[in-house]
């Protein structure tokens, strides 16, 4: 059974998780097609600084994060201004981290869902009089579906294991930006917590692990799909 606090984190983490995945899908998609099917000056240059957060230590991750929507960072002073919110110790900003660390991830496996669909058939639908907008809905879309839905999910278990660039980025607030990472490292400092982490562990590996399987299962029925449509005459 778990108390209070350790459920408070379980269900913090799943909402921090599910919104970095939404907020980053969109992001993660167009970078993935720009990456893919662009032509360009500076690709490689956005390709490492899409890689970047795979590479950098977290930590300075959630610094940077912390520079730009600090209330004096670039980003932070706008949102104050504009909008009069800020993300500065609240879920929002674990939910940005979370993004931006399951960003790159995302990316990568979209990018290779875009990859593999048959330009052939874009053009052959185009022929048939559909527009560029059209064929990539009719026939793009569809094609690389799998690919993105499997990117949610690996961007979902990503976001779910964050951990230095969130308690960096938001500190470690119960209630507030506790996730279930921070909960398994705030439970291991006081004495006696190691039950509590225990349990913690089991459901984060749980999670993450069914999260992995989901995805794996849809790149595999991906790749048999279209193993199947290049063996047609």
């Amino acid at each position: 059974m778990l108390s209070a606090p350790e459920t408070e984190a379980l269900l913090l983490s799943l909402k921090v998780s599910l919104w970095a995945v939404a907020g980053a899908l969109p992001l993660a998609f167009a970078l993935a097609w720009l990456l893919a099917r662009g032509r360009f000056a500076g690709k490689a240059l956005l390709e490492g600084l899409v890689t970047l957060p795979l590479v950098l230590p977290p930590v300075v991750t959630g610094y940077l994060l912390l520079l730009a929507f600090g209330r004096h960072g670039p980003v932070g002073v706008w949102l104050q201004n504009w909008f009069g919110v800020s993300v500065m110790f609240r879920w929002t900003g674990a939910a940005i981290a979370a993004a931006i660390m399951a960003l790159p991830l995302m990316v990568g496996a979209i990018r290779l869902s875009i990859e593999a669909v048959d330009r052939r058939l874009e053009v052959a639908a185009r022929t048939l009089g559909a527009t560029r907008w059209g064929a990539f809905a009719s026939v793009t879309l569809p094609l690389a579906l799998p690919g993105i839905i499997a990117a949610a999910v690996l961007g979902f278990a990503r976001a779910l294991g964050e951990f230095g660039a969130t308690i960096t980025f938001v500190s470690n607030i119960p209630g507030e930006t506790q996730t279930l990472p921070i909960a398994i490292y705030s439970v291991l400092q006081q004495p006696g917590g190691e039950a509590a982490a225990a349990r913690l562990s089991v459901i984060a590996v749980v999670l993450s692990l069914g999260a992995l399987l989901v995805s794996q299962w849809l790149t595999r029925r991906t790749h048999a799909a279209r193993s199947r449509h290049d063996m047609q005459p």
